[in-house]
Order: structure tokens, then C-alpha cells, then sequence
């Protein structure tokens, strides 16, 4: 026998069994042996022996161990069978059985010859079949009943036992498969559950997180194994037990039982596994999902960390208690917002120290490393929340303190304007007096709860926000509070004794004519007047300055009225300086807000969100340089008008100390219209509207992006207003200069808004120098070129042209009206052409029309008719024009002193005469001297040049009987650097062109100057009746009323006596006397004097022509001294 053969299953010999040459039926012995059956095998001779044996081998592992110890009976039917062939069986049978045999039971052949031989075969050869068992050859079926039960007998033994061969082979196949189901499921989870044990934890979130999906995946996976493995052995058992659940009489026979228990033994053990199995994976999924909760813990923790540590430094940031109420307000509105936004971060941090906590309390495995976190941020938030209350505190003690400092400022400029405001002449009666006292107590008991009453005390209440910037805004305003206190005490002391004194009424007498002396000072406040001895009072003058003023009793006199007048203008004057300053600092803080509240929040990565794509990265285009315009207000600007809260009178000091710094407006204005544009496109973006939010503004960012604007031409309405008070102070002349200069820079913001809308220009314009003046004109040309046709098409249809005005062109544009909003319906301007004010020469009046003058260029072979809309704004242009030219003629003038003469050619001079009065000869002399030396200069430069008309014969230009009718200059380039311009020579004939002026003439280099002048006026011009404009101021008159200043137009009417000359002022209507001499230096004996000409040039009145040219640059043309008659 083989006991050591390896187990078979069904499944693995299938086809071996199938051939049915030997089957286990489930029947049993008497004493329970297992009977195996070998049928009738015709083919059984030829099964191989390993087969043979895998069959009987499978077929004896089946029953139980205990049975199978008992034996087994052979049943061997061989009743079809041979003689031979039954020998050989169980020889077979006999030698290869390999278990335990308790009785082999033959049925022998029933054919008769080998029955016969069967029993004498088998006593003959009984030996043969020596075995262990006994065999029983038996003849019949009824024979083999007496040995194994009917029942258990299959059908074709003449049994009754139910048995089906291939239901046998399957159904043994099905609970071996389950049997290795079960065994290969425990294995896995096992395998399954030794690779969760061993697998280390991940240090971060999304390696813990994987691992947990990875793991929970698996888990799944086998619970789908054991819960189809179970219906697996659901559907095994519920095959055996299928006839006992449709009969149940039927019994099962000891197999079906024995399949039965195998069944349900493997389907207990699976359970029993599937349990352990979810007992352990409920205990590495907990500390899996510890670890991912410990991870997100740990992360949390390093972002919150973070965010504290910001909203920290930002707290710490907070540093400024404010200069005034409203911006210790602006700042604490700061403060709440920050802790608004804030508050969220600290939120975050409580919420994830109490889940760290929580992870304490249920015992997790990583407590050793969660409980310093917990505590870090439970000190972190504390710290927060502490310094915040702190900060608030400060300011909320800022703005008390702030509060009381304005209650004070605002008593005391109420008391000053009481004091103002009291009537004297009121005050001379007792009553009045009395009233006025009554006043003063009353508002005196107002101060109880606004006056600063203890400085010491504030210092020590305040002191934890009391830095030296406030230390001494708060000295000041103690200052000015007792001050204000002096003032009302001696103004009480002087209504004190007014309400002492009798009450007889004073009648007003009128002074005698003698007894009032007038003082020869005419100056404003030096005036005295003297009054009888009987009245025995002396009025004495009055200069008020502010922190001097004295309340005496000089109230009862034209003195104490002039005091009183004089301290209104200082309450105006105060009330001015207040406002500029409040204002001023109102304008910061709006600046500031719009830069933290908008232009930063561009750039922070929380927001990003709300912002479009497209207006991404255009900060810079919606803000311009607001930020530089803030910086310069907050850190210059505003520190240093608050230093004038004392003297306002002298404000103006600070404008200009700081002038050049508000050129930075231009910039921002330049950029509006870009900015505009872009506000238009997003203003309804969610960026915008969530800013304003925040803020909590009522009006939209476009509002605050105009604040630069109209806060640059606020000033000069608040200049005005303190010039109006201030007028005979000490800092009128700042003023007024500061408000000229403030007007000038809203020129010239407005004047480069214009030139940024000029189009077609090829060139730079910033090398065309300082834009000097803008406006639109009507133009006419009258040009010498050109069909004749067009000309006189030209002169009846006037051209719209806008004019820019800079220091070295003048450029003529067409304007273009466009269409949009705002800054788009601003106008364009289309470039035309330009011409080089080196070369261009004006005439001021042009008949027919004061509205009009003329610029012509190249010696007139291009003129200009210009109209202005005023004769206001015509004389403005002339006078601009005139200026340039005058710069350019001086600095040429300068530039050829500077070179060497190689050439000379000189140029007679007239000769001097005695036709002038004596005492004009001395100056005139020296400044003809002047001339020459300037002359000198020219000399080697100045070449005679062919006349313009060929038929006029040549002439030298030292003949005395025919003059040049043109010079022509060879020199370097012009020194205002015009390399660009086309250099041309100019020339012109002095009897066409003696009504222009251009920069390149000098009154005295000039060949008509000679014969004109004869021998007779050598050295001095001779005054005519005309129209003249003032180049310099006069204020000596001999009428004291009667003041010229530069830039009027005056008319020389008529010569009187002594060198006088009656002339009017054009520009006033005041009319007097001025020495003739005074009269040649405002107009004309000088070399900054401008000249005036007809637009009658042939019929004017010249007594001084001059036609030269200076230089190739400076591309000279004629000039005229003419009068214009009346």
C-alpha cells in the first residue's frame, strides 16, 4: 500500500473518474465500512496503472479517517465478465488498493461454463488470492444483500441507494473548489494583513491620504473575495442539502452528511476569518486615519503658523497714533478692518488647537507631538488678541486726547473770533461795556469741559502715545489756550474799566481843521493824527503782529478800531490756515486709502481671484504716480504747513519752498485720460466693488482718482482767500508770488494735457523747449509764393487752427473733436506744420481788427493773420511772443561775443547831436556806448549781399547815398541748439518791412539807422505821439496816482514843458506826466524793449528803423520803432 501519495482532488484526475471503473456510492457495511464499487469494466484490463491507482487513491481520502480505519468493502461485479478477467481484477484490485480492506465481495460471471469454472479456478487457485481480507465469490445479487444492506446498494446492484455519477463528480468538485477557495482567501488576508503591519506611516498629507485609498481598496477587494467565497459555499451546501429540502423524509446518506459537515466547517472557518480579519483592519484604518489626521494637523499648523506670524508683523506695523482726530479715526478704522480680516486667521488657529485637543482626549498615537503645537497656538492667538486690545486702546487714548487738543484749538478760535467780533463803538458805553463782559464770562464758562487744564496731568494720562511730534503739538495748543486766556483777561480788564467810568454821554465833535497834521509818510498804517490838548488824549498808530497784540484802553480811538480790524483779518487769516490744513490732511488719508484700499490689494494673492486677466499688471495705468503724490504730501508737505498753524500770514514761504515738487501733478494729469479709459472698461468688476466694500466708501474709486486734480486748484482759491487777509503783512509778497506760481503750474498742466493730444508730429517735443502758451485762432496766410488765386482764396476764408507756443517753435494744428466720455471727448490735434521762432518776426496790429496780428516767417514770404477770441488774449500771445524773441536776440547777442573776429568791416555810426535834452545825453551816451561795444562784436560777421531786386543798383554798405537792402550773417550754428532746422537766409527791403520785429535785429546795427538818423540823433531817440507797450515798471510819476508797469499799452498824447510828455495808460485809463527820459527807457532806450509797428507801414511815422540780419542760426529779419497814431 502507498500512504505517503499526495492528496488528489477531483478536479485534477476528473477524467479519470468520469470512466467510472470504480465509484465510492456513500453506501456502508454493517459496522459502517465504506463500500467502494467496481462495476462491470469490459475495458478494465487496459485502465493504466496510474491511473488505477490515482482513482483508488482520490477515491479512499474521501471518507473520514475513522471510517476509512475501519476498512473498506470491495464490491467487484464481474457477472458479465470471463473467468480470466475476474482472476486478473481482483489480482489487481488486491495488489493496489491502498487502504485498509475489510471484505471483498465478488460477484462471479453467471453464464454457466464459466461459473462453473469460476468455482473450481477459484478453489485451485484459492492460494493465489492470499490477502488480509477475506474473498467471497458470490453468485447472485440476493447473495451480496446478505452481506451489505439493500439501502445500501446502488440500483444496479438491486439496491435502493439514490446515486448519479456525474452529480457525484460534480458535487465533489464543488466543495474541493470551495475547500481551496477558503484556504487561498485565509492565506491572502493573512499575507494582507502582514503587509499592513509592516508598512511605515508617510510623513505628509497626500502620501498618507494615498496610502489610506490604497489600503481601503484592498480591504475591499477582500471582502468581495470572502463574500463571493462564502455564496460559494452557500451554494455547495445548499446543493447537499437540496433533497432533504424538497423531501423532507429523504436522508442523506454518510457521504452527504460527511460533504454536509465539510461545508459548514469551511464556511465557519471563513467566517472566523473574516472577523479577525476586519478586527485588525479596524485598527490599522484608525491609525491610518490618525496619521492623516496628524498630518493634516501638522500642515494646518505650519499655515496658520504663517498667517499668525503676518497678521503679527502687520500688528506690529501699527505704530502710529495719528496727528489728529480724524486720523487717529482713519487709523483705527484701519485697526478694526485689520482685525476684521484677521479675525479669520485667528479663528483657524483657536478651531485647529481645539481639534489638536480633541486628538489628545482619544488617546492618539502621536500625543507627544500634538500637544506643543496645541500650546504654541493657544500663546500665538493670545498674544494676538492682547496687542490687538493694546493697539486699540493706544489709538481709542490718541483720539481722546486728539478730541481734547481740537475742543481746545476750536475754543480758542472762538474766543478769538469773540473777541473779533465785539463792536468797539458798542463798547464805549457802560452798558455795552457790561454786555461785553457778560460775553466774555459766559463764553469764558464754556472752557470748562474744552480747555486743557492740567499739562502736566495730560502728559502723565497720555504717555503711553505721546511721542515728541505730539508732545509738542499738544505744548502748542497749551500755548495758544493761554495765550487765548491773556488776550481775554486784558481784554477784561479794559471793559472793566470802561464799564467803571461815568455814564455821561460823549458827544462826537469834529475836528478843527488845524488840528489835524498830515503825515508826510504815506505809507498804509504810518499815518498820525494829532488832536487838541483840551481832548487830552493821544491816538497813537497801531502795528499788529500776532502773539504782540494788547487790549488797552486805546479802544476808545480811531486805534483801537484799526486793532480791531486787524484782528479779524487774523481770525480770516486763521480760519484760512485751518482749513488749508484740515483739508490737507483729509487729502492724505484719502490717498492713503485708496493705495492700501485698492493699488495694494492688487497685488495681494487673496484677491487675485477677482481680478480679469486684462487688468492685470495695469496698476501703474489706473494709479499713475498717486503714490509719489501721497509720499510728498505725508512726509514734506503737510509737516511743513503745519509749521505755519501760528503765522499764517506767511504760508506762502512754504508753496514756494516746495514748488517744484508739485511739477509731479503734471504727470498724474498727463495720465488721466489713460487711467479713465481703463476705469470705464472694469468699473463694474468685482475687484472694485468688493474694494469699495471693504472700505466701506459711498462712492466709487473714479472719485478718489479725480482727488489730485481738484486738490491742486484748491490751493490757489485758498491763497487767494489768505492773500485777501493778509495784504499788509509781512508774507503778502509770497503770496501773491506763490499764487502766480501755483497758477502757472495749472497752466502748464493744462497746456500739456493739450500737447499729449497732438498727432502727426515727427519729431520730439520736448526739444522744442518749455510750452509756453495753447490756444485756438483764426488764420489767414498771405504768402508771397503761390498762385495768386489761392492767395486771395486764403485772405476771405480763415483756417481753425489751435497754436502751441513753445520756447523755440510755433506750431499750428487742426483740432479734432472726438467722440466718448470724459477724457475721450477730449479734443485731438492734427499737426500742420511749424515754423522756427528764430526766424520768425510778429506785427502786432493789423488793420481793421484789434483781434488780430501777424507772424511771419522768412522775411515775410510766409505771413500769418492770426485772430484771437479777445483783444485780451491777442495781447497776451504778442506780449509771450515778444518775450521769446527777446531771449533769443539776447542770447545770440551774447553768443557772438564770445568768437574771435577774424574779418572787420566796419559800419559807420551816426553821429551824436545836441537835439535832446541835456539830461538825457549822459545816459543815452554811455548806452550808445554799450551799443557799439555790442557792434563790435557783430563786425566780422556781417557781409554785403547782393539787393533783392535786380534792377536796383548795387550799393556799398558804407555808401552814404544808397542803403544795403539786405546783410546776410555767416556764423556757427544758433546757440539754442535748433541743429534741425532748415538754415536759410532771410532778406527783406527796409521800406516793405519796417512794421515787423523778430529777434536778430539790433536797433543801432543798422544802415537806416544812418541816414534816417542824419546828424542828428546820435545819441538819443526822439519821442512821437503813438501807442507804445511798457517793457519795465514805473511808479514815480509826478501825479502820485498815475503808475505804468510792464506790459501796458500806453499813449504818448502830447510834449509839454520841461522834458514832460501827457501820456495815458491804456490799460488803466489813468492819465499824467513822466519825463521824457523816464518815457525812452520804459519804451523804448533800452535792450529789452520791445517794438511796436503799423500795419500802415507807409504812412507810420518812423523815427527809429532798423533792418539787419544776425546770424545763419538765428536766421534774422527786419525791424521797426514806429508809432501807431491815435
Amino acid at each position: 500500500m502507498h500512504q505517503d501519495i499526495i492528496p488528489l482532488y477531483a478536479a485534477d484526475i476528473q477524467d479519470q473518474l468520469k470512466k467510472q471503473f470504480a465509484y465510492l456510492s456513500g453506501g456502508r457495511g454493517g459496522d459502517g465500512c465504506p463500500v467502494i464499487t467496481f462495476p462491470d469494466y469490459p475495458a478494465f484490463s487496459e485502465i493504466p496503472e496510474k491511473e488505477f491507482q490515482n482513482v483508488l487513491t482520490y477515491l479512499t481520502s474521501i471518507p473520514s479517517l475513522r471510517d476509512a480505519g475501519i476498512g473498506f468493502i470491495l464490491v467487484i461485479d464481474r457477472r458479465q465478465d470471463k473467468w480470466t478477467s475476474v482472476k486478473a481484477s481482483i489480482l489487481r484490485i488486491t495488489a493496489s488498493f491502498p487502504g485498509n480492506l475489510q471484505l471483498v465481495l465478488v460477484l462471479r460471471p453467471t453464464g454457466f461454463f464459466h461459473r462453473a469454472l469460476s468455482d473450481i479456478a477459484f478453489k485451485f487457485h484459492k492460494d493465489e488470492f492470499k490477502m488480509k481480507v477475506p474473498i467471497i465469490m458470490l453468485g447472485s445479487v440476493s447473495e451480496l444483500q446478505g452481506y451489505i444492506d439493500k439501502t445500501q446498494l446502488t440500483e444496479d446492484l438491486g439496491g435502493t441507494l439514490d446515486y448519479c455519477h456525474n452529480r457525484w463528480l460534480s458535487r465533489r468538485t464543488a466543495i474541493e473548489g470551495f475547500a481551496q477557495k477558503v484556504k487561498q482567501t485565509a492565506q491572502i488576508l493573512q499575507s494582507f494583513g502582514t503587509e499592513l503591519a509592516e508598512t511605515e506611516l508617510p510623513n505628509d498629507v497626500q502620501s498618507t491620504s494615498s496610502l489610506l485609498a490604497t489600503h481601503t481598496e484592498k480591504k475591499d477587494k477582500m471582502k468581495e473575495d470572502i463574500r463571493l467565497a462564502v455564496e460559494q459555499g452557500d451554494d455547495v451546501l445548499g446543493s447537499i442539502t437540496k433533497p432533504v429540502t424538497e423531501n423532507p423524509e429523504y436522508k442523506l446518506n454518510q457521504d452527504q452528511l460527511d460533504n454536509q459537515t465539510t461545508v459548514e466547517r469551511l464556511l465557519a472557518q471563513l467566517h472566523e476569518t473574516e472577523t479577525a480579519f476586519d478586527e485588525f483592519w479596524i485598527k490599522h484604518q484608525q491609525k491610518l486615519e490618525q496619521c492623516l489626521c496628524l498630518r493634516n494637523f501638522e500642515q494646518n499648523f505650519r499655515e496658520v503658523k504663517a498667517a499668525l506670524d503676518i497678521v503679527s508683523e502687520r500688528l506690529s506695523a501699527f505704530t502710529d497714533v495719528g496727528n489728529s482726530c480724524s486720523h487717529a479715526e482713519h487709523i483705527l478704522k484701519d485697526l478694526v478692518n485689520f482685525e476684521e480680516k484677521s479675525c479669520e486667521t485667528i479663528t483657524k488657529a483657536r478651531m485647529l488647537a481645539s481639534e489638536g485637543d480633541t486628538f489628545i482626549q482619544s488617546n492618539h498615537y502621536a500625543v507627544d507631538s500634538i500637544i506643543p503645537k496645541c500650546s504654541e497656538l493657544h500663546h500665538l492667538c493670545d498674544a494676538f488678541t492682547t496687542e490687538m486690545e493694546r493697539r486699540r486702546n493706544l489709538l481709542n487714548k490718541s483720539l481722546e486726547l486728539h478730541s481734547l487738543l481740537e475742543k481746545s484749538m476750536k475754543w480758542c478760535d472762538e474766543g478769538i473770533y469773540l473777541l473779533a467780533s465785539q463792536p468797539v463803538d458798542k463798547c464805549q458805553s457802560q452798558d455795552g461795556a457790561e454786555s461785553a463782559l457778560q460775553e466774555i464770562e459766559k463764553f469764558l464758562d464754556t472752557g470748562a469741559g474744552n480747555k486743557i487744564k492740567e499739562l502736566n496731568k495730560i502728559y502723565r494720562e497720555y504717555a503711553q502715545i505721546l511721542n515728541e511730534d505730539l508732545k509738542e503739538h499738544v505744548q502748542k495748543v497749551f500755548q495758544k489756550q493761554e495765550s487765548m486766556e491773556e488776550m481775554f483777561q486784558k481784554r477784561q480788564v479794559s471793559l472793566k474799566k470802561l464799564a467803571a467810568k461815568q455814564t455821561r454821554p460823549v458827544q462826537p465833535v469834529a475836528p478843527r481843521p488845524e488840528a489835524f497834521v498830515k503825515s508826510p509818510c504815506t505809507s498804509p498804517g504810518l499815518q498820525r493824527d494829532y488832536v487838541s490838548n483840551s481832548e487830552s488824549t493821544v491816538l497813537r498808530k497801531v502795528n499788529y503782529r500776532r502773539g504782540k497784540s494788547e487790549m488797552t484802553e486805546l479802544h476808545q480811538s480811531r486805534g483801537g478800531s484799526t486793532m480791531d480790524d486787524e484782528e479779524n483779518l487774523a481770525v480770516l487769516r486763521q480760519h484760512v490756515i485751518n482749513e488749508l490744513i484740515e483739508t490737507e490732511r483729509a487729502y492724505v488719508e484719502e490717498l492713503l486709502c485708496v493705495l492700501e484700499g485698492y493699488a495694494a490689494e492688487m497685488d495681494n494673492p487673496l484677491m487675485a481671484h477677482l481680478i480679469s486677466p486684462e487688468l492685470q499688471n495695469k496698476k501703474d495705468i489706473l494709479f499713475g504716480n498717486m503714490e509719489e503724490i501721497y509720499h510728498f504730501h505725508n512726509r514734506i508737505f503737510l509737516r511743513e504747513l503745519e509749521n505755519y498753524v501760528e503765522y499764517p500770514e506767511l504760508v506762502g514761504r512754504c508753496f514756494l519752498d516746495q514748488m517744484e515738487d508739485f511739477q509731479i501733478y503734471e504727470k498724474y494729469c498727463q495720465n488721466k485720460p489713460r487711467s479713465e479709459s481703463l476705469w470705464r472698461q472694469f468699473s463694474d468688476s468685482v475687484f472694485f466693488q468688493e474694494c469699495q466694500r471693504k472700505l466701506d466708501h459711498k462712492l466709487s474709486l473714479d472719485s478718489y482718482l479725480l482727488k489730485p486734480v481738484q486738490r491742486i486748484t484748491k490751493y490757489q482759491l485758498l491763497l487767494k482767500e489768505m492773500l485777501k487777509y493778509s495784504k499788509n503783512c509781512e508774507g503778502a509778497e509770497d503770496l501773491q508770488e506763490a499764487l502766480t506760481s501755483i497758477l502757472g503750474i495749472l497752466k502748464a498742466v493744462n497746456d500739456s494735457m493739450h500737447q499729449i493730444a497732438i498727432t502727426g508730429y515727427d519729431g520730439n517735443l520736448n526739444e522744442l523747449g518749455k510750452l509756453l502758451m495753447q490756444g485756438s485762432f483764426n488764420v489767414w496766410t498771405d504768402h508771397k509764393k503761390g498762385h495768386s488765386k489761392v492767395k486771395d482764396l486764403a485772405r476771405f476764408k480763415p483756417m481753425q487752427r489751435h497754436l502751441f507756443l513753445h520756447e523755440k517753435a510755433v506750431l499750428f494744428c487742426k483740432k479734432r473733436e472726438e467722440n466718448g466720455e470724459g477724457y475721450e471727448k477730449a479734443p485731438s490735434y492734427s499737426y500742420k506744420h511749424s515754423l522756427n521762432m528764430a526766424a520768425v518776426g510778429i506785427t502786432e496790429n493789423v488793420k481793421g481788427d484789434a483781434k488780430k496780428f501777424e507772424i511771419w516767417y522768412n522775411a515775410r514770404e510766409e505771413v500769418y493773420i492770426i485772430q484771437a477770441p479777445t483783444p485780451e488774449v491777442k495781447a497776451t500771445w504778442v506780449n509771450e511772443i515778444r518775450k521769446v524773441l527777446t531771449s533769443q536776440l539776447q542770447a545770440c547777442r551774447e553768443a557772438s561775443q564770445h568768437r574771435t573776429l577774424e574779418h572787420t568791416q566796419s559800419l559807420p555810426l551816426p553821429a551824436s547831436s545836441c537835439t535832446s535834452p541835456s539830461r538825457n545825453n549822459i545816459r543815452n551816451t554811455k548806452k550808445m556806448e554799450e551799443r557799439k561795444a555790442d557792434l563790435t562784436s557783430l563786425e566780422g560777421y556781417v557781409t554785403t549781399v547782393a539787393p533783392k531786386y535786380p534792377e536796383k543798383s548795387k550799393a556799398s554798405p558804407t555808401s552814404p547815398d544808397k542803403k544795403p537792402k539786405r546783410h546776410e550773417v555767416v556764423s556757427d550754428p544758433t546757440p539754442f541748439g535748433l541743429r534741425g532746422w532748415a538754415k536759410t537766409s532771410h532778406s527783406l527791403d527796409a521800406s516793405e518791412e519796417n512794421d515787423g520785429w523778430s529777434s536778430a535785429e539790433d536797433p543801432l546795427n543798422s544802415s537806416d539807422a544812418e541816414e534816417e538818423g542824419g546828424g542828428g540823433a546820435g545819441n538819443e531817440m526822439k519821442l512821437t505821439p503813438g501807442k507804445y507797450t511798457v517793457v519795465t515798471d514805473y511808479e514815480r510819476g509826478i501825479s502820485e496816482e498815475f503808475t505804468v508797469k510792464s506790459g501796458d499799452l500806453v499813449q504818448l498824447i502830447r510834449e509839454g514843458e520841461d522834458g514832460l510828455w501827457y501820456v495815458k495808460n491804456l490799460s488803466t485809463g489813468r492819465e499824467g506826466w513822466i519825463p521824457a527820459s523816464n518815457l525812452l527807457m520804459l519804451i523804448g532806450n533800452s535792450k529789452s524793449a520791445q517794438s511796436l509797428s503799423s500795419s500802415e507801414s507807409g504812412t507810420a511815422s518812423s523815427t527809429l528803423s532798423t533792418s539787419s540780419s544776425c546770424s545763419d542760426s538765428c536766421n534774422a529779419s527786419s525791424t521797426s520803432f514806429s508809432d501807431i497814431k491815435g
